[in-house]
Formats: C-alpha cells, structure tokens, sequence
C-alpha cells in the first residue's frame, strides 16, 4: 500500500501570504512543497531536496531571483530543474530577461492558483517528455 508522493515543488517567494497560498493550493493539488523566502534559502533548499520544479519570485530581498536562477542553472546539481518565474513585473522585457538569466517559464502575478499549477504541471510534462526522448536516443 505505499501512497507515491506527488512531485516536490519549492516555491520561493518573500511576500509570505503569496508564498503560503501557493503552497497551500500546490498541496491541495498533490504536489509536495518546500518554501523559501529569499535567493540565498532557494539555493540552500534547491541543492538539499533536489525539487522537481521551482518557483521563483524573481523580486526578492538581498540574493535576488534572477541571480538565484543564473546560479542554480549554472550549477551541474541543478540545471536541470525547471525554474518558473513568479513575477508583477508584466513589462515586455521582463519575460525575455527571465529567459535569458535561465528561467524555464514566465508567470505574472497576481495569478489565479488555478492558472499557476496548470503551468506547473505543463512544465513537469515537458521534462518528462524531454526526458523519454533523451532516453529513447541513448538506447
């Protein structure tokens, strides 16, 4: 009777009431979570658990998160994680720059819990998906 466990999502915010609502609403889908409340915590976690997914709130205090994700995609343990931008910046750079400093995805806040774990779970089939190519191609 073991109960697999949904994937682990780390959701890096410093606003704690955005940060516990969407870890409240990822729970209530499945997912398991982990929060951090700043750049330096999201490396700390990131490189510990090993998530499936993060999060990231790109405007946080001292280790900012486009810092934050430049250091976890370009660290081997952590490349490979998807990083969705968590971000009120809805100016039309703002997604491109997300882009280049290594996010996977761009979401803009305020959103609604509903549209935010649709695009979790769009990035987690994509890297499964990526990944059975990957695999398909080494054997």
């Amino acid at each position: 009777m073991s109960h697999q466990q949904g994937p682990l999502i780390l959701v890096v915010d410093d606003y704690e009431d955005a940060r516990e609502m969407y870890a409240e609403y990822l729970r209530f889908c499945g997912f398991r979570v982990a929060e951090a409340r700043n750049g330096n915590e999201a490396l700390e976690q990131a490189f510990t658990l090993k998530p499936n997914l993060i999060l990231m709130d790109l405007s946080l205090p001292g280790l900012d998160g486009w810092e934050a994700t430049r250091q976890l995609k370009a660290d081997e343990r952590t490349r490979h994680i998807p990083v969705v931008a968590l971000t009120g910046h809805a100016l039309a750079g703002a997604s491109e720059g997300a882009k280049r400093a290594g996010c996977d995805s761009f979401v803009t806040k305020p959103c609604l819990p509903d549209d935010l774990v649709v695009e979790v779970r769009r990035m987690l089939e994509e890297v499964k998906t990526q990944d059975s190519t990957l695999n398909t191609q080494n054997q």
